[in-house]
């Protein structure tokens, strides 16, 4: 079965030929490899390129081996370079190759080479790789499949899609299996013996458990304002663990780096300024934060959250937690400072926009609840509100929009 990933097989089109490594990152068994081998060289065939002109080399294959060698890899890819016209270099898991890093910035040197590369160790998951290129690597960034991807190999109606979504993730080597029971154990494989081993190898973790418990308490609490105090006192309360809060720090960037892990920082909209400390924290994909929690805790309005905060990235904004401070009096005339707070602050180029994610909207006076700090922002930026469900699209008469949540994820038009 074919998954399309045209958000990210067009990013490489349009980067064809630009000088530079094109370097695909992302978790493991998100689709980097099916990107490039066959996505890409699908669309290359399409076009007329020549399987000639087609280099490809999967340094994970033991018939490959003998090409982890520099030299003898070096040695081959010129031999297969015959003529003046543009060559396509295509190299999965090329952490395996001794020294990539010299190799592939020495193709960069023919005019004809065109080289685009993918891995996935512990290096590769960083977000540093791109330095090892040395301002000639250009980063791809693949996710897991988002709802709309997600939904052209559902089988079933979009409402129990959506369910399914909020809860084994996008994963496709998740999403693909047969049975429930398939995908959870799959999950449960990919947290215990990749993702964390990933992380324990490149960071040289020692004490694995409180990674692990970590990353658990992340899961319980997405949607939720944390630092790593806040989490040192947890620690101490509930496990009785005495553990720094510069230690947990590191443990927290070490997940966000491996791509596990998003933050997001606060905003305050009419002070215009960043407050530096607590954060937000989303989930890459929930099906691995649901595994964590073995399933037990469902929380919709949460997972709908951290589905949106994810969409809302892969289209490309900047998105920060928005707060209001308001200004009032109690009934006895004493005064009252309250953070009012929206849910997303969004920014690309000169555009912005403000989201409230609501699950369901039963009354007016819950209406009110979610609008409230939007309605206190004063300046001329979208407002919108997405709810759960089928809720019928709508403006009020302060111009906040209201759009159903399967119009947003199924739609890019909605908010692009």
């Amino acid at each position: 079965m074919v998954i399309e990933r045209n958000l990210y097989l067009n990013q490489l089109v349009s980067h064809r030929h630009n000088n530079m490594v094109k370097v695909i990152t992302g978790i493991r068994r998100c689709g980097k490899s099916y990107l490039l081998s066959r996505l890409f060289k699908r669309f290359l065939l399409d076009e007329g390129i020549d399987d000639e002109h087609i280099i490809e080399m999967a340094f994970d294959d033991f018939e490959n081996r003998q090409y982890r060698n520099p030299e003898l890899f070096y040695d081959y890819v010129k031999k297969r370079i015959n003529d003046g016209r543009m060559y396509y270099l295509l190299l999965d898991e090329v952490q395996l190759l001794d020294s990539f890093v010299d190799v592939l910035n020495g193709f960069l040197y023919r005019d004809n080479v065109d080289v685009y590369v993918t891995g996935s160790n512990a290096k590769f998951l960083s977000k540093d790789i791109i330095t090892e290129f040395r301002g000639r690597g250009d980063q791809i960034h693949i996710s897991p499949l988002n709802f709309r991807e997600f939904m052209t190999v559902y089988q079933g109606s979009k409402e129990d899609g959506w369910a399914a979504y909020l809860r084994y993730g996008g994963l496709p080597a998740v999403v693909l299996q047969p049975t429930d029971e398939d995908r959870e154990k799959l999950l449960r494989s990919l947290i215990d013996e990749t993702y964390l081993i990933d992380i324990l190898n490149r960071n040289r973790i020692k004490n694995d458990s409180e990674l692990s418990e970590l990353f658990r308490i992340m899961a319980s609490n997405i949607g939720g304002l944390t630092n790593p105090q806040k989490l040192s006192n947890t620690f101490k309360s509930v496990k009785s663990v005495s553990i720094s809060p510069a230690t947990l720090k590191a443990y927290i960037d070490y997940l966000s780096e491996a791509f596990l892990l998003e933050s997001a920082n606060r905003y305050d909209v009419k002070g215009k300024r960043y407050i530096s400390t607590p954060l937000k924290y989303y989930f890459t994909d929930l099906g691995l934060r649901n595994v964590l929690l073995n399933f037990r805790q469902y929380e919709e309005t949460h997972l709908m959250e951290n589905a949106i905060y994810n969409e809302l990235r892969l289209r490309g904004w900047n998105v920060d937690v928005g707060m209001v401070v308001v200004n009032s009096r109690n009934e006895q005339g004493v005064s009252q400072r309250k953070q009012l707070e929206i849910d997303f602050v969004c920014n690309k180029g000169n555009k912005r926009c403000y989201i409230q994610s609501a699950l369901s909207l039963p009354d007016e006076e819950k209406v009110l609840q979610e609008i409230n700090s939007l309605q206190r922002i004063d300046d001329s930026f979208e407002k919108i509100v997405i709810v759960g469900g089928h809720a019928k699209p709508w403006i009020n008469d302060n111009g906040i929009r209201f759009v159903n949540v399967y119009d947003f994820m199924l739609n890019d038009d909605r908010i692009a």
